[in-house]
């Protein structure tokens, strides 16, 4: 766990709970879809998939000979270096490439990934992608952020990040959909990484599908952070060496309601839904930017991979890539 967090533990108690916290409660929420109901599986292969209204942006890598092919459709690449196009899938999809990221061994904070910067903002966004981490993946301590990233004003005018500055439901908001390399087998349980105005440490908290809220677990868990509606599942590890459809919804709240939401789907099955959430306290703070990347802090046990494929942005659900036809 990081630093951060451990030292946070010290401020239990400092912050309202989710019952004096200020926003009006919706009633109900509507149920969230699963399986393959969802915009793919229209598009066998998801071929087409781009022109579906409802899509903002597709990319499966098949048309990259190199990496700086990808400035034709990705406005951020973060350390080219460690980006590449790889022929490794082996997912069934019927691809030849994907997206590799890499980190190699070294005791110094490192990031990679691709970004896509958002013209015209929105107040939902459902990403999916495939994912795959190497077999023998195997960070052995700190920071370590490494699946999805929805966020709205999260970065500065120079296209800078700011880490370490709380959300007050003006500046910003960060949702990260990734495994907690401190807990469960490697790579470590998944969960979302969040920034939004009632968080417990100025570097963030992670929700977990089981109710758990870091860093303030004993006293923010469950139903007094989600409301009522809340239902607590399994929390899930996913296996190195094997390719998963990862996809997460975010949905920014109506000022002054508490209609805000978050959900993870990992193969079409819902994992964690977190209703009745407060991201934003003004109309104007909306997505604009989505991505997918790497960051270790300290990388010293060996090189680590991850792959990624058939990444696809939307404003509904979209779910698993349907078979070819």
């Amino acid at each position: 766990m990081r630093k951060s967090l451990r030292s946070a533990m010290a401020l239990l108690g400092a912050l309202p709970m989710f019952a004096a916290a200020a926003g009006s409660l919706p009633d109900t929420f509507p149920k969230l879809p699963e399986g393959d109901t969802g915009i793919a599986a229209r598009y066998p292969g998801d071929k087409g998939i781009q022109a579906d209204p409802a899509v903002i942006f597709a990319d499966d890598f098949e048309s990259y000979s190199s990496v700086a092919d990808l400035r034709g459709k990705w406005d951020v690449l973060i350390h080219e270096g460690n980006l590449s196009i790889s022929d490794e899938t082996e997912h069934g999809l019927g691809g030849a490439r994907s997206l590799l990221l890499s980190i190699p061994q070294q005791p110094i904070p490192l990031a990679t990934g691709v970004s896509k910067v958002l013209t015209d903002t929105q107040d939902v966004l459902f990403l999916r992608w495939y994912q795959k981490f190497d077999e023998g993946w195997m960070v052995p301590g700190g920071s370590v952020h490494n699946g999805g990233s929805i966020s709205a004003r999260y970065f500065d005018d120079q296209g800078h990040a700011t880490p370490g500055i709380g959300a007050d439901g003006r500046n910003k908001f960060l949702v990260n959909f990734e495994s907690e390399n401190a807990t469960g087998d490697a790579p470590g349980l998944l969960n979302v990484y969040v920034y939004w105005p009632e968080q417990g440490d100025k570097w963030g908290d992670h929700f977990y599908p089981s109710g758990k809220v870091v860093p303030f677990s004993k006293t923010r868990s469950g139903a007094r952070t989600f409301g009522n509606q809340f239902e607590d599942r399994r929390d899930f590890a996913p296996q190195l060496g094997r390719w998963y459809c990862y996809e997460y919804m975010v949905k920014a709240n109506t000022p002054g309601q508490r209609d805000g939401r978050i959900a993870m789907w990992v193969d079409g099955r819902l994992l964690a839904d977190f209703p009745n959430l407060r991201l934003r306290d003004v109309q104007d703070l909306k997505i604009d930017r989505f991505g997918l990347g790497l960051y270790i802090a300290n990388n010293t046990g060996r090189a680590n991979r991850k792959w990624h494929d058939n990444v696809v942005a939307a404003t509904s659900y979209i779910g698993p890539v349907a078979p070819r036809k």
